[in-house]
């Protein structure tokens, strides 16, 4: 049997009529770029995770790009981040005109070590962008300590976490703003590529509204350099017919890692995902740790069920960020995570049977069968 490690197509089925009046209704009016449909998007967006402001634009990337920007990150300023995340939180902060400076993570969760953090912080420090990865926050009340201490801004990178909670928070909501991706495969995705910024504050809201429409407030007037970075009407829509099966697909993903943790325990060099004690995951990945990791995946390939290795190489690591001046051994936790980490099939619509699947094909890579 062939278990994807998404299935959109599983999803779509399941609400193939509400997509396809969602996008009749947008052809029908004819209105494509920042209409009504992505300004009830915004309020629907800021409702659910309790921020006063949201601003769609084109990405998850852009998101993380216009939020630096409207704080005031630029040439000069150095950005904290995690080493362990997909490249994007990186190249925002390089676009910015910033140095990313990238600190170890937690073993155990695979985000950023809070202890970390302080020894990394110059005069030049501006912002944290701490990411909330596979679907759990990063552990914010030390990190939110941190920022009051030393003035710095923080960022939430909360592309692949929306609906997740920290001590009953939700993700994108502590930090001075927070940057979501709607990439087709999150666990909210739209049909192509969509962000958006949360924030409680009236100044960045309005800063990223001009940034995203080339720093312009009113037609032909230009206060800032910007970009284009506007969130289509098509994809709102598609957003605003998913949103309200959102916290039962995410449920349902907590219950397929929960049947994953049972059926997976014990065996021989297989570490199932730890969720820390005050956090709600939503399972964006289910990502174990196994020490024969290249050969699972190898074997998990050949039968035909989807994996993927998030991520083979650490972000100061990258060729790209060469002149950074990063060597083997700076991020160590991070760096043995990369050799050890494997994702397997995860999504709402995923069936027992599958399921027995990857874990038996798992079971049969761990014994060389």
């Amino acid at each position: 049997m062939n278990v994807p490690l998404v299935d959109l197509k599983a999803q779509y089925a399941t609400i193939r009529d509400e997509i396809e009046a969602a996008i009749r209704g947008v052809v029908e009016e004819q209105q494509f770029v920042l209409t009504g449909k992505v300004e009830q998007l915004e309020e629907s967006i800021a409702s659910y995770i309790g921020t006063k402001y949201a601003v769609g634009v084109a990405s998850g990337t852009d998101a993380i790009l216009l939020s630096l920007k409207a704080l005031g990150v630029g040439p000069g300023d150095e950005v904290i981040t995690t080493a362990f995340s997909f490249f994007a939180t990186a190249d925002a902060i390089v676009n910015a005109g910033a140095r990313p400076v990238f600190v170890d993570i937690d073993p155990k969760t695979f985000n950023l070590d809070p202890a970390l953090i302080e020894p990394a912080i110059t005069k030049r420090t501006k912002a944290i962008v701490p990411v909330h990865l596979f679907g759990q926050c990063a552990d914010m009340d030390p990190i939110l300590r941190l920022a009051q201490k030393h003035g710095l801004k923080i960022i939430e990178d909360t592309a692949q976490s929306i609906g997740a909670a920290y001590t009953g928070r939700p993700a994108g909501s502590m930090g001075d703003c927070g940057c979501i991706s709607f990439f087709p495969a999150k666990n909210l995705g739209a049909y192509g590529d969509g962000g958006i910024v949360i924030t409680s504050d009236p100044e960045i809201a309005e800063a990223v509204r001009a940034l995203r429409v080339h720093g312009s407030q009113t037609r032909y007037h230009h206060e800032r350099i910007g970009t284009n970075s506007r969130l289509d009407a098509i994809q709102a829509a598609v957003l605003l017919a998913k949103l309200p099966h959102l916290d039962e697909w995410n449920e349902k993903r907590r219950q397929n890692a929960a049947y994953y943790d049972r059926k997976l325990a014990g065996l021989d060099g297989i570490q199932t995902p730890y969720i820390a004690p005050q956090n709600v995951s939503v399972y964006h990945v289910y990502t174990i740790r196994v020490r024969a990791r290249d050969k699972v995946a190898e074997h998990l390939d050949k039968a035909g069920i989807g994996c993927a290795i998030h991520y083979p190489v650490p972000l100061p690591l990258q060729k790209a960020l060469d002149y950074l001046g990063y060597e083997q051994g700076d991020v160590p936790k991070c760096e043995q995570a990369s050799k050890e980490v494997v994702s397997i099939p995860m999504y709402p619509e995923l069936t027992q049977q599958q399921m027995d699947e990857v874990v038996n094909a798992i079971s049969k890579a761990i014994r060389g069968s």
